[in-house]
């Protein structure tokens, strides 16, 4: 990107300035290489600053702490009424020039002006963006506004901004109404308007949040459960019958300490399918639990309400509550989710790139490759068969993969165990799909179908059905049949029990003879491909050549250009013996095969990577010292080499990724992480995308 700054302009305080700088520095981040945060003016340097604090945990910024800050609000009002604001514009440009000579972007977050006293009579954000050479997104509340509200708003902060030399790239307009932010979409305007939506959640605190502000202490606390939001608190003063008749979901029960009736009976209104599920409870007065009350909770089995007691009593208690403000903090996993989803919803990413600027850069992080799966991905919105579906990672992937709209999803299994494990986990899976095998329609087309693809093989009908009871085999079928476009496996199965029905099934694409593997190995600023690390133990020379060809396709159409190198132990004509020999043959019969290609071969891992090296071993190379892709000799040296590199440099390694059949299915590492899977998903999806050979 040619731009080398940006500031988010707050207009008013509780606008939800967080949520659009941390889709901001997601945004940006994807795009470029390394991207600095600054909040030049926070409102108290005794107290770390809630969003600096977030945006260092959240996205892992390697930043001191006192580099994402030069003043707080104190300071500079104490400044300026000595008549000293041009030392305050001078300490922020001094601590900025340093982030601009480290950094190739910097992420400005302003502070609203509410923050200062009236004896403040300049726009210091705009000062501020102004010395800094910067351009502006303004950040406007739509809460309780009319649309011409907004829009008038809207027109006097662009044209002072402008007033004062500067330049508005955006305008986002956070907390609309529903129906007016449909009406602003189609407003003309000098600069993009990105709405976004009322969402009432963003605004709930949690249970941790309250036990915070209240000095509460633990009475019966699963600390996964303080995550607990609520929507609104509710004292209760009245008999269990009425209180149960106005529960409402989320609610917070604010009730003393000795009234035992209410506290059992929120409790057990849990457990009933007719009450709603409420978030906590507050006892008050400091009032201990009865000891047989105390027995009683303790016996619920999975008690997800956490119970909290309080010294204040109720009104004072209820008054507390009422004033505590919701936070975004890098442990609510759940409102980062819907905060980005949000964010990423109401923008137009290509109207917001061209706003500003993209510069071309050939640096390649992990989070660009890895938003440029999930970009890939989404173009062409593909259907991905998941059937490991009782595995806790593979439903909170889907969960993570349908809210971020990457791909449809699948599962297969029994509906009812589904559902009650989604439940356990607390996820919805909005929009998937799910088939049972033992029960769906499609299984007995599927064992006639099987039984005409393994005929010569006399495979019987009893067999074919045991063999389609095998969700693995059910699922390719589904890929076979054009039912699912892709397959993703092995949380829980070997690598064997995914490619096995594969190439019974799918079978390999025309001149391919093996399936083999590959990984993309995303170091600090680029990403290289390792193969094969997973499947072929000793490939022979003709194998070699097909996974270095297959291994170009697959780097190509994940926008990676191929430059093969084909690794031994020996670099050109250096060494001799039966395994060098085999890489040359490879190499050879790679050439011959795919002339367009540029490969290497024999060639060391040294020679392949390092400039310097390639200049005195092969100085006329091509491909030496700047090689993309590295085609192992055996399983032996590859699966070692992808390890070692992982563990040594901190590479993310994404894979493995199958290649060479004719419709995409890949294998999971049974120790993979969520977003592994994640990652996994967006892969085959993109290779269905791909036409058949």
């Amino acid at each position: 990107m040619k731009s080398k700054n940006l500031y988010i302009l707050p207009i008013e305080s509780n606008v939800g300035s967080l949520i659009v700088s941390m889709g901001m520095m997601e945004f940006l981040s994807r795009r470029i290489s390394k991207v600095a945060y600054f909040h030049p003016i926070i409102k108290d340097c005794n107290e770390p600053d809630e969003h600096i604090t977030f945006m260092k945990e959240h996205f892992g910024l390697d930043q001191e702490y006192d580099m994402c800050y030069s003043y707080s609000v104190k300071e500079v009002e104490k400044l300026v009424s000595k008549g000293k604001i041009n030392q305050v514009y001078e300490k922020i440009i001094e601590k900025y020039k340093i982030l601009e000579k480290e950094y190739d972007f910097v992420l400005c977050e302003g502070i609203s002006k509410i923050s200062f006293s009236g004896a403040i009579d300049v726009d210091l954000n705009v000062e501020i963006g102004k010395n800094i050479g910067s351009s502006f997104v303004s950040l406007i509340s739509g809460n309780k506004k009319s649309k011409e509200e907004i829009l008038d708003e809207i027109k006097i902060e662009i044209d002072s901004i402008e007033k004062e030399g500067c330049k508005v790239i955006a305008s986002f307009l956070n907390r609309v109404d529903e129906k007016i932010g449909k009406d602003l979409k189609e407003e003309e305007s000098k600069t993009p308007l990105f709405v976004l939506p009322e969402t009432p959640y963003l605004s709930y605190p949690t249970i941790e949040e309250i036990r915070e502000k209240l000095n509460g202490k633990d009475i019966f606390v699963n600390q996964k459960d303080l995550k607990n939001v609520f929507s609104q608190s509710k004292v209760v003063a009245m008999t269990l019958e009425n209180h149960l008749k106005r529960m409402e979901e989320n609610d917070l029960i604010v009730v003393p300490g000795d009234r035992s009736d209410i506290i059992v009976g929120s409790i057990a209104a849990m457990y009933s399918m007719n009450y709603p599920h409420i978030s906590g409870i507050v006892l008050t007065g400091g009032i201990k639990l009865n000891k047989h009350i105390k027995k009683l909770v303790s016996g619920f089995r999975k008690l997800s309400v956490p119970i909290i007691s309080v010294e204040t009593d109720t009104h004072t208690t209820s008054t507390h509550i009422d004033n505590v403000q919701a936070k975004i903090t890098s442990k609510n996993i759940k409102k980062i989710e819907l905060a980005k989803e949000i964010f990423e919803e109401c923008i137009d990413p290509e109207v917001l790139e061209n706003s500003i600027e993209a510069m071309e850069s050939s640096v390649m992080t992990p989070a660009m490759f890895e938003y440029s799966l999930f970009e890939k991905a989404r173009k062409a919105k593909k259907k991905i068969v998941l059937p490991e579906s009782l595995d806790h990672r593979i439903l909170k992937a889907a969960d993570v993969l349908l809210r971020r709209k990457v791909v449809d999803i699948v599962l297969l299994g029994d509906e009812e165990k589904i559902r009650q494990k989604m439940a356990m986990e607390g996820l919805k899976l909005e929009g998937v799909e799910i088939i049972d095998p033992a029960t769906s329609d499609l299984t007995e087309a599927f064992v006639g179908e099987f039984m005409e693809l393994r005929k010569a093989k006399g495979v019987t009908k009893e067999q074919a059905k045991d063999v389609m009871a095998n969700v693995s085999y059910f699922a390719t079928m589904m890929v076979h049949k054009n039912i699912a476009d892709g397959m993703v496996s092995g949380a829980i199965h070997t690598t064997a029990d995914t490619i096995r029905p594969a190439l019974q099934i799918l079978k390999t694409k025309p001149e391919t003879p093996i399936v083999s593997s590959l990984f993309f190995m995303c170091l600090e600023t680029e990403v290289l491909v390792y193969g094969d690390c997973a499947v072929n133990q000793d490939p022979t020379a003709e194998e070699l050549a097909t996974i270095a060809i297959s291994s170009s396709d697959t780097a190509s159409s994940f926008g990676i250009q191929p430059k093969i190198a084909m690794l031994s132990y020996s670099t050109g004509s250096s060494g001799k013996g039966a395994d060098v020999e085999k890489v040359i043959e490879a190499t050879k019969i790679a050439k011959e095969k795919r002339p367009d290609l540029l490969i290497e071969g024999p060639i060391q891992y040294d020679a392949a990577i390092d400039k310097d090296v390639a200049k005195t071993k092969l100085p006329d190379s091509n491909v030496a010292g700047q090689a993309t892709i590295f085609v192992f000799p055996d399983l032996n040296t590859g699966n070692n080499t992808y390890k070692a590199v992982q563990r040594s440099s901190g590479a993310v390694a994404i894979g493995p990724v199958l290649q060479g059949l004719k419709k995409p299915v890949n294998d999971l590492s049974r120790g993979c992480l969520v977003e592994d899977i994640v990652n996994t998903v967006a892969i085959t999806a993109i290779q269905a995308q791909i036409p058949e050979n």
